[in-house]
């Protein structure tokens, strides 16, 4: 009789060890959301009502292992400088610049019970964002990943994000 309940310790030590089982695939919310992933979509709008990053935005976030991020959004339409010179654009060219870019890098945290990470910015496009903080709550759902951003940087309510995995 002693033998059965050894038995059954080491049959469910070996299903969790069986690649592909269910057990083994159980992964933390940050082991998920390590990788590249790519922008495809925000609701964050203009005042004008049309979308921030307009019909076909580029970019990706980067999650590393060891707490380190890197994010890049930028609108696809925006302007070639006429100078091919970044240090000689025009102020309208600059804006366009200025306003359909962001790009930010630092550090992150995963809170697993709040399904949230925090983002703590190192530096930024956008100035203001240096030394800040913004918690921001997310879902995975196979390769997408849904953002909400709770403080845009060009005001307005709250958006929300998709991005898919890089492959």
């Amino acid at each position: 009789m002693n033998s059965i309940p050894r038995i059954s310790a080491i049959t469910m030590l070996g299903l969790a060890l069986i690649p592909g089982s269910a057990i083994s695939q159980q992964s933390s919310l940050k082991e998920q959301l390590v990788g590249t992933w790519t922008f495809v979509s925000s609701t964050t709008k203009n005042a004008d009502g049309s979308p921030l990053w307009g019909s076909n935005p580029k970019g990706l976030i980067i999650f590393t292992d060891n707490g380190r991020f890197s994010s890049h959004t930028m609108r696809g339409d925006r302007p070639k400088f006429a100078s091919n010179n970044r240090a000689q654009g025009t102020p309208e060219e600059n804006k366009a610049v200025a306003i359909g870019t962001i790009s930010s890098f630092g550090t992150y945290t995963v809170d697993e019970a709040n399904k949230t990470y925090v983002l703590r910015y190192e530096g930024s496009s956008y100035p203001n964002q240096e030394g800040t903080a913004s918690t921001r709550p997310f879902t995975i759902a196979g390769d997408e990943l849904k953002v909400t951003n709770p403080s845009p940087t060009v005001g307005g309510p709250p958006s929300q994000l998709v991005y898919r995995r890089a492959k």
